[in-house]
């Protein structure tokens, strides 16, 4: 196992080093002077030579790309002239709130997902099997950030049962109860598509475990049904499972951007948006690679979880 995950390590590096150049490029190719949108009215022709040289703007681009790796493979993401502070620490102030926006959207959609999907294939073509896939099919049609706003103008605008926007209450709150009620919308609103894939994939992984020879010699011996759908098909569709769930957990991480966005989430995805607006490079750049990394760090550990379900796989 061990070299399993050493191995996996390895495999990542390569992806890495993609995702810096291809991120660092983009931010490169983006149209407008970073320099004049930092100085603003004050943008001379004096001023903006001076800032392009304090950030190093006028070194040629390999040259910038390889000082800006350099200095991130040693913790140093850059300082954000914007918020004039180190990128780095930004970053992890933000990430906190992603993370409890993105870990409980993809506790939801992995909990309810394959509940649903192992009651829909145990009740096939049952009045069960075809409430869960109606409503499935619906989760996916609807965009995230549109379900989003339409649960603003319902539970918080119409019926007010949960705050339009934010973390915490702009006054007194700031501890969990308000936190939880903040962030039932956003977190529901994100969940939903996830939670319609994982459905129908754990539906479908079922089915076929289902018809496997070995189910059908367990009912024949009298094994309770319970214990044959949870106790044997579900442990071994997980194999298929899993996998799915590391794709969603990138979809989620992903979405997160537009769904803070639209509820005003104090997270990553905010940041990532204002930075651009804002065309602060080195914030935008430290920003996606973090989130990257933390997303094929997450895949690994999806590989190690299926590896362990299958040994197969490490061969």
């Amino acid at each position: 196992m061990a070299a399993y995950i050493l191995k996996r390590l390895i495999s990542a590096i390569p992806v890495l080093f993609g995702i810096t150049l291809i991120v660092f490029l983009i931010m490169a190719m983006i149209p407008g002077d970073p320099a004049t949108a930092i100085l603003g009215a004050y943008a001379t022709p004096e001023n903006v030579a001076k800032i392009n040289k304090d950030l190093g703007l006028d070194a040629p681009l390999f040259q910038r790309y390889f000082i800006w790796l350099g200095n991130m493979l040693t913790g140093d993401f850059g300082r954000s002239y914007s918020l004039n502070r180190p990128v780095l620490d930004e970053i992890l102030d933000r990430f906190s709130a992603t993370l409890i926006l993105a870990g409980t959207s993809f506790v939801l959609c992995a909990l309810i997902g394959i509940l649903a999907g192992v009651i829909s294939a145990a009740r096939q073509y049952g009045w069960a099997d075809k409430a869960i896939t109606f409503t499935v099919l619906i989760g996916i049609s609807i965009p995230s950030f549109f379900l989003g706003m339409v649960m603003i103008l319902i539970f918080a605008v119409r019926l007010r049962w949960f705050p339009v926007s934010g973390m915490y209450a702009i006054y007194g709150g700031g501890d969990l109860p308000d936190l939880l009620n903040h962030l039932v919308m956003p977190a529901i609103a994100l969940a939903a598509v996830a939670t319609g894939v994982v459905a129908r994939m754990s539906r479908s992984a079922m089915l076929e475990v289902l018809r496997q020879d070995y189910i059908r010699t367990a009912r024949a011996k009298g094994v309770h049904e319970r214990k044959v759908i949870l106790g044997h098909a579900l442990k071994s569709a997980m194999v298929t499972i899993i996998p799915v769930l590391g794709i969603q957990a990138g979809f989620v991480l992903s979405g997160a951007v537009y769904i803070e966005m639209v509820f005003q989430w104090p997270g990553v995805g905010r940041m990532l948006v204002d930075a651009i607006l804002k065309r602060d490079i080195l914030l935008v750049q430290g920003g996606v690679v973090f989130v990257a990394a933390c997303y094929v760090l997450f895949n690994i550990v999806v590989d190690v979880a299926q590896s362990l379900l299958d040994p197969r796989i490490k061969s």
